[in-house]
């Protein structure tokens, strides 16, 4: 528990006391949001945004990282695989937001890296993560991922290695890079509004740190894990490391918040979003919850899903749209909605829905005591 606490507390005394420090080295620097212009699809009002700092991402990936290793050192727990994996899909999705970031601000053009550099970049940061993710089993036996589709825990029917090693670990990476992409860019979209995905992400991370300190709580001992698809326990490996990392991760965001809500004085940029996005699905899938993170993280899914809808109507309705503009959040100021109302009540619907995927997750749980 002393972990626990002094990885979120010093997560979030590092975003909220240093955040005005780095802006003026983001100043410096020129690292300034490029906005795009009319005939690209502005908003009117986001003009007055131009040359806000961004890349603010970088603020809340190193207060998670210094967070985190304090917490777990202060409390004599050690990092653990699971923990360094989560790291390493937020560092490592947060570094190709970064590339695209600077190219925005390097060229003064609101486009980066194109969209399949992008998917590819994400690819190569998830493929060898989903590898080492299925090795280096503890003396139980048990791996940081598992070869199963997840919703509350692992499926049993719906195991990948059923169809043999080679197909097995094709279609486990094939799933795992699904995940990994699809998250991240749900995230990278979602980041239009001041605030929007800094809160989201608190409510859908501190969901998922509530999910995995429950499964610490009902962890399996060694003679239940070959009976933990019948049991109530759970054959998470580190929950208890999943909690802290996802605890530190929440106390950045929260600090980031202070600065990032509107009018927000830092944007977090595709360093911040993606990263976000990294987190959710090493979280969802170290905690063998991917499906149930479909709920627990539906806040994300509205924009994308509505960018979709948006491109599909236009295409059978041969230029008509669905939206005024998309993603969603954007069609509600064409609209005339404040922007603060529109982040506010995206943040209500972000709570709901990740009280509603802990409390399905309970309620699983309890069918099976």
């Amino acid at each position: 528990m002393r972990s626990l606490l002094t990885a979120a507390a010093i997560s979030l005394a590092f975003t909220l006391f240093l955040t005005p420090v780095f802006l003026r080295l983001f100043r410096r620097w020129g690292w300034g949001q490029i906005i795009r212009t009319p005939e690209d699809g502005n908003i009117p009002p986001h003009e007055a945004k131009r040359g806000t700092p961004t890349m603010g991402g970088v603020i809340f990936i190193l207060g998670t990282l210094v967070g985190y290793f304090i917490g777990t050192y202060a409390g004599n727990f050690p990092p653990t695989i699971s923990g360094l994996l989560v790291l390493w899909m937020m560092v490592g999705f947060g570094v190709v937001g970064f590339i695209d970031d600077y190219m925005k601000v390097h060229r003064q053009r609101s486009l980066g890296l194109t969209g399949w550099r992008k998917v590819l970049g994400q690819v190569i940061v998830i493929v060898p993560w989903a590898i080492v993710s299925l090795n280096f089993p503890n003396p139980a036996g048990q791996t940081p991922a598992s070869p199963y589709v997840s919703f509350f825990r692992d499926i049993p029917v719906l195991s990948f290695m059923a169809l043999g090693l080679i197909v097995g670990w094709i279609l486990y990476i094939l799933w795992v890079t699904f995940i990994g992409v699809a998250w991240s860019n749900s995230t990278n979209v979602t980041d239009g509004l001041d605030g929007l995905a800094a809160g989201s992400g608190i409510f859908t991370v501190a969901a998922m740190s509530l999910i995995t300190f429950w499964q610490f709580q009902q962890r399996c001992d060694s003679s239940d894990l070959v009976a933990s698809f019948q049991t109530a326990c759970y054959g998470t490996r580190n929950p208890l490391d999943l909690t802290i990392v996802a605890a530190a991760f929440v106390g950045a965001l929260v600090g980031f918040l202070w600065w990032n809500a509107p009018k927000a004085q830092v944007f977090m940029g595709d360093v911040g979003s993606m990263a976000i996005g990294g987190v959710i699905a090493a979280m969802s899938i170290l905690s063998r919850t991917e499906i149930l993170a479909v709920i627990v993280a539906g806040v994300f899914i509205i924009g994308p899903g509505s960018v979709i809808l948006q491109r599909y109507y236009f295409k059978l309705t041969r230029g008509k749209r669905l939206f005024l503009m998309s993603p969603f959040h954007h069609h509600l100021e064409m609209r005339g909605w404040p922007e603060t109302t529109i982040v506010v009540r995206m943040w209500i619907i972000a709570g709901m829905l990740a009280v509603t995927g802990v409390g399905a997750f309970y309620v699983e749980w309890l069918a099976r005591t």
